[in-house]
């Protein structure tokens, strides 16, 4: 079978190396240049354990999985990989409950992990302030962008192709396949193909709407911005240090990273970013801060979350906000040892009714598979959402 594959981040890429691995010839076609420019190469490389997610969630079980089969699957092409730990901090009182929470839901997922109190984090992070920690043995980092390129590798090695530069316009489906609108460098042409698996993050909504679905969720884009702490800052850290998340608020809040290539990331925060592609608050694009501000869902979300979401904008526009974040974990950190990074955008599917579509989120029809909603842990999860994505096509 023939099967077109939409977009060469993680996730695409590594459908695409499962359907070739099977026998099946594929065509991947990118509108970027390259494998990996927007949530793929933009995220702070960390396979993550599993600790957060709802028991029995897709991100639960594939989390657990992923790190196990993207450790192995590095290791294996020769990409950068460390299973270094993370320590998540409680560092006042108040936030102990939370921190027992997860540890309970670490049982609940089987992730290792342990409560270590704030002398078993002081021996794994010397820096940190904390009252009571919770060690997570088995999250690591990763060259994400390295594992695409072998991914890619591995589709050209066998029945597939990577098209760059080709954006999908339109697609009809027929009872004996699917046939593809693509433009390239300004010239339309036509693929057919037997079924089409969409992994086009950021613009997952708007291919799946051009291939004639109707998806019951918006993306709207969330910049996280980061910093890199300088070389006499990255000293203090030695791993991953994270807070305990915010039950208010969706996302994980700013942390410490350390990164496979060496020094520390800092952040993210999560703004709403006035265009899919936007990384920067000069970054706007009509059409896309129009179709975030007319969806119902961001306003019910507005207002659920509008203490954290002034909170985020807040650090968003003042460096000594955001050290001040990072000094609860880490006091020693001053605005000073902050050197701006490059930004991400998360790809997030929010409902009508204003909920943040928390897992994975499919939509299929007899000949196509469209991944909607795959933020962090996606990028962990990749090689187990190929199988998944995989097992939704009727191949033959």
């Amino acid at each position: 079978m023939h099967v077109v594959v939409v977009g060469a981040g993680i996730v695409g890429l590594a459908v695409a190396a499962r359907l070739t691995g099977d026998g099946h010839r594929v065509t991947v076609v990118e509108k970027e240049q390259a494998v990996a420019v927007h949530q793929t190469g933009r995220n702070s490389g960390v396979i993550h354990s599993g600790l957060y997610y709802t028991p029995g969630s897709l991100k639960a079980r594939m989390s657990v999985a992923g790190q196990r089969s993207m450790t192995e699957y590095a290791r294996a092409h020769g990409v950068d990989v460390e299973i270094i730990g993370k320590l998540v901090v409680a560092t006042t009182p108040d936030q102990v409950a939370g921190l027992h929470r997860l540890a309970e839901r670490a049982r609940a997922n089987g992730v290792p992990a342990q409560l270590v109190g704030r002398s078993g984090a002081r021996e794994r992070e010397p820096h940190v302030a904390c009252v009571d920690a919770l060690w997570v043995e088995s999250t690591g980092i990763v060259d994400y962008t390295g594992v695409c390129r072998a991914l890619a590798a591995q589709v050209s090695a066998g029945e597939g192709a990577v098209r760059f530069g080709t954006r999908v316009v339109a697609a009809t489906e027929t009872a004996d396949g699917v046939h593809l609108e693509l433009e390239h460098l300004g010239t339309t042409t036509e693929l057919r193909a037997d079924a089409v698996v969409a992994c086009a993050g950021l613009h997952a909504d708007r291919v799946a709407r051009a291939c004639g679905l109707d998806p019951g969720a918006r993306i709207v884009p969330f910049r996280g911005e980061y910093f890199e702490l300088s070389a006499t800052a990255a000293e203090l850290v030695n791993g991953l240090v994270y807070p305990v998340p915010d039950p208010r608020f969706p996302f994980l809040g700013v942390h410490l990273t350390r990164m496979v290539g060496g020094g520390v990331h800092a952040g993210p925060n999560a703004v709403l970013a006035l265009a899919r592609e936007g990384y920067t608050w000069r970054d706007v694009d009509l059409r896309d801060t129009v179709d975030a501000l007319t969806w119902p869902g961001l306003w019910r979300m507005g207002v659920r979350n509008a203490v954290p979401g002034a909170r985020e904008v807040g650090r968003s526009l003042s460096r000594r906000a955001f050290a001040h974040s990072l000094a609860a974990l880490v006091p020693a950190i001053v605005p000073d040892d902050l050197v701006p990074s490059p930004a991400g955008v998360r790809a997030q599917a929010v409902a009508r009714d204003g909920r943040l579509v928390d897992d994975f989120l499919l939509q299929r029809t007899a000949r196509q598979v469209h991944v909607l909603n795959a933020p962090s842990p996606a990028a962990t999860c990749a090689l187990e959402i190929a199988g998944h994505v995989v097992g939704q096509l009727a191949l033959s």
